[in-house]
């Protein structure tokens, strides 16, 4: 490898651990994955140009999958509050994790109370389990145990 190429090298790894470095603090509070990978990808723009973007978006996505949608804190409440309005379960033949796409007829979907801060998602209640859904796609985003 020429001189160039081993500086070219040596920038983008540069630029990435820079990247890394702005972006963690605002991407701790990213929620789920999908809003990591956004608020990362916007935050790496800003500091770092297309390059930033790309790097910013798969550590938020990292980030944001380990938070979950809901904050850790607001987990246990919202179950709580689940288990209060005492909802049927839905009977899923398949295994329920995240990532799952349920059936968009038949299963019943409540809204999120805004107090959660997440107003783009519903919920369900499947196989016992209560379960975030993206109500656009009917894919499973967190399960809240």
């Amino acid at each position: 490898m020429d001189t160039s190429g081993a500086i070219m090298i040596h920038r983008f790894i540069g630029m990435t651990a820079l990247v890394a470095a702005l972006a963690l603090p605002s991407l701790a509070q990213a929620q789920g994955i999908p809003g990591g990978i956004e608020q990362g990808s916007r935050d790496g723009e800003r500091a770092a140009g297309p390059v930033g973007a790309v790097v910013g978006g798969v550590v938020g996505g990292v980030i944001g999958g380990v938070a979950g949608v809901l904050g850790v804190d607001q987990r246990p409440r919202f179950r709580n509050y689940v288990v209060e309005q005492h909802r049927p379960s839905y009977h899923y033949a398949e295994e329920v994790r995240v990532g799952t796409v349920l059936p968009e007829a038949d299963v019943p979907y409540y809204d999120v109370p805004p107090e959660y801060g997440v107003p783009d998602y519903r919920y369900a209640v499947v196989n016992g389990r209560t379960v975030l859904v993206d109500p656009r796609t009917g894919r499973i985003v967190e399960i809240v145990e």
